[in-house]
C-alpha cells in the first residue's frame, strides 16, 4: 500500500433474485403471483434479499471512515476501473468470487457470505460481522492468504480470457463443434463434441467434477493452488471423420491445450459467464492452459475441528503464505 493514500475497499455484489424479478414484474404483487405459479413462496425471496442487503450494510459501516471506498455490480465487472492497492469484498454466493477473479491482478480478495449456512462458502469464507476485524489485518499482511491457480484461455489474434473455475469452448448453444484437438504430449485428433471444459483445482468441486464423476477413467483432479488443470471432452462423436480417444486429461504448468475451430462461430467463455466470451472463426487457434496470474483469497485462521471456520477469526501474526 502507498504511504500516503489510504487503502480502498471496493464491495462487490450482484442484484437479488427479488430485484431481478421487480425489473421483470413491476411489483411484488406480479413477482409473487409468477413464483406462486412455480410452487415458490415470494417471502422466501424477499427473505434472501433482505439477508443481502443486512450484509452490505454490515461490510460498509466496516470499513474505516478514512479509507475510501469503491461499489461494483457483477454486470459491471468488465468496466470497473480496479486497482493495484485495492481490497476486493465479494458479499455473495462463492460464483461471485469467480465472477470478479478475472478482472484482477493481485489484488486481495474476501469472501463474504450474507447467509451462512445456506451457500457452500467454498470461496465465502467469512461472515459480514467479520470484517470489521478483518480488514486491519490484510492491510498488515497479518491475514493468511492462499493462491488459487487460474485458467488462460487465448486466440492467435491476442484476445485472451481468464477464469477461475474453468473455461468453456464449443457451440454458442451446447450443440455439436467441429474442431482439431492437440494435447500437450503432442497428440492430435479431429473432433466433433458438445465443448470442451478445462478446469482448475477450485472449479474441479463444480462442474469438472460432475463430469469426472461420469467417466470411468477421469484423470485425478487438481487442488486450487496446485499449478495444473485438468481438461475433459463432452460428449465426442466418433465417425468416419471424427474420433473420441481424446477426451480428458491433465495440464502441467507450462503446459497447454490447442483447439482449431473447423466451423463458423464456436465461443470460449470463462466461469459461466457466457456474455462475455471470445469468438473463434474457423481457422482460428485457441490456447488454453494455467494463467499466470493467480487469485489471491484471504482465508481463516484454521479452526478447531468441528468449528465453523467463517467465524470470522484472522491472524495476529505471522506472514503470507
Amino acid at each position: 500500500m502507498s504511504a500516503t493514500l489510504a487503502p480502498r475497499v471496493v464491495v462487490v455484489s450482484r442484484r437479488s433474485e427479488l430485484d431481478e424479478l421487480l425489473a421483470h414484474h413491476g411489483t411484488r404483487a406480479a413477482a409473487g403471483y409468477y413464483l406462486r405459479q412455480r410452487g415458490r413462496d415470494l417471502a422466501e425471496v424477499v427473505a434472501r434479499h433482505e439477508a443481502l442487503q443486512a450484509a452490505l450494510t454490515t461490510v460498509g459501516a466496516a470499513v474505516p471512515a478514512d479509507w475510501r471506498r469503491g461499489r461494483a455490480d457483477r454486470d459491471d465487472l468488465a468496466r470497473f476501473p480496479f486497482a493495484a492497492e485495492d481490497i476486493v469484498l465479494a458479499v455473495g454466493q462463492d460464483g461471485l468470487v469467480a465472477n470478479v477473479a478475472k478482472y484482477l491482478d493481485g489484488q486481495p480478495v474476501v469472501g463474504v457470505d450474507p447467509e451462512p449456512g445456506q451457500n457452500a462458502g467454498v470461496l465465502v469464507r467469512f461472515g459480514p460481522e467479520a470484517v470489521a476485524r478483518l480488514l486491519p489485518a490484510v492491510v498488515a499482511g497479518r491475514a493468511p492468504v492462499r493462491e488459487r491457480t487460474m485458467v488462460r484461455a487465448v486466440l492467435d489474434d491476442g484476445q485472451e480470457l481468464i477464469g477461475l473455475n474453468e473455461v468453456y469452448a464449443g457451440h454458442p448453444g451446447h450443440q455439436s463443434a467441429r474442431y482439431l484437438l492437440s494435447t500437450a504430449d503432442g497428440r492430435r485428433e479431429r473432433q466433433s463434441s458438445s465443448g470442451i471444459v478445462v478446469g482448475t483445482g477450485t472449479g474441479a468441486t463444480g462442474w469438472c467434477a460432475s463430469i469426472a464423476r461420469e467417466r470411468a477413467a477421469a484423470p485425478p483432479l487438481p487442488a486450487p493452488d496446485e499449478p495444473a488443470l485438468c481438461w475433459f471432452v463432452r460428449e465426442a462423436w466418433p465417425s468416419p471423420v471424427t474420433g473420441a480417444s481424446l477426451t480428458a486429461g491433465r495440464l502441467g504448468a507450462d503446459e497447454t491445450l490447442e483447439i482449431v475451430a473447423e466451423r463458423e462461430r464456436l465461443v470460449v467463455f470463462a466461469d459461466g459467464l457466457e456474455t462475455d466470451h471470445l469468438t473463434m472463426a474457423w481457422g482460428q487457434r485457441l490456447t488454453v492452459g494455467p494463467a499466470s496470474r493467480r487469485l489471491r483469497l484471504v482465508e481463516p485462521v484454521p479452526a478447531p475441528a468441528g468449528a465453523d471456520d467463517r467465524s470470522g477469526r484472522v491472524a495476529t501474526r505471522g506472514r503470507r503464505r
